[in-house]
C-alpha cells in the first residue's frame, strides 16, 4: 500500500484535510522529480546512441557537463550536491581511464587530486549543452513553459533543496 492510500482527506474537515491534500501533492512531486531524473538520463543516453558515442553512459556525460571548464576534486562534486559518494569516485576513474578527463595531483598539496575535461570530455559537454539548448528552445516555442514558468519551478525546487539541507 502506498502512502497515498493511507492519507484520506475525506473523513475530516479543515486543517487535517488540507494537510492530507498537501501530503498527497508533496508525494506526487517527489515521484515526479525522481521520474524526471530518470527520463533525463534516458534522453541523454538516446542522444549519445544517436550520435554513435557508446563509450560513455548518461551519468558520466552529465558529470562532464556539470564539471564544465572547472578543475574539481571528487569532494567538490559531492559538496556541490551533484553526486553521491562512491558514485563520483567510480565515474571519475572511468572517465580518466577512457580519456574524457585529466587526473592531476596538485602541485601545492600532493594529497589533493584535481580533475578536468580533456578535449574528448569537452566534446561530450558540447553535445549535452546543445541537447539542453534545443530542449529549452522547444519548450518555449511550443508553449510548454515560458520564462516565468521555469523561474517558478526553479524557485520552488530551490526552497525544497534548502529545507532538506537544513
Amino acid at each position: 500500500m502506498s502512502i497515498h492510500a493511507e492519507v484520506n482527506p475525506e473523513n475530516d474537515s479543515g486543517g487535517t484535510a488540507h494537510a492530507a491534500a498537501f501530503m498527497n501533492s508533496y508525494l506526487d512531486s517527489l515521484t515526479l522529480v525522481e521520474r524526471l531524473h530518470r527520463l533525463l538520463l534516458d534522453v541523454i543516453k538516446d542522444e549519445f546512441e544517436r550520435v554513435g558515442m557508446l563509450e560513455i553512459n548518461a551519468v558520466q556525460a552529465l558529470l562532464l557537463f556539470n564539471v564544465g571548464d572547472n578543475e574539481v576534486t571528487a569532494g567538490e562534486l559531492k559538496t556541490r550536491g551533484y553526486y553521491q559518494g562512491s558514485n563520483v569516485s567510480y565515474n571519475l576513474k572511468k572517465l580518466v581511464d577512457t580519456g574524457f578527463m585529466h587526473h592531476q595531483r596538485s602541485e601545492i598539496d600532493r594529497r589533493s587530486v584535481r580533475d578536468s575535461l580533456t578535449q574528448k570530455g569537452s566534446e561530450v559537454r558540447k553535445i549535452v549543452g546543445e541537447l539542453f539548448a534545443s530542449h529549452a528552445a522547444r519548450l518555449m516555442s511550443r508553449g510548454v513553459l515560458d520564462h516565468q514558468g521555469i523561474e517558478d519551478i526553479t524557485t520552488a525546487l530551490r526552497r525544497v533543496e534548502r529545507y532538506w539541507t537544513e
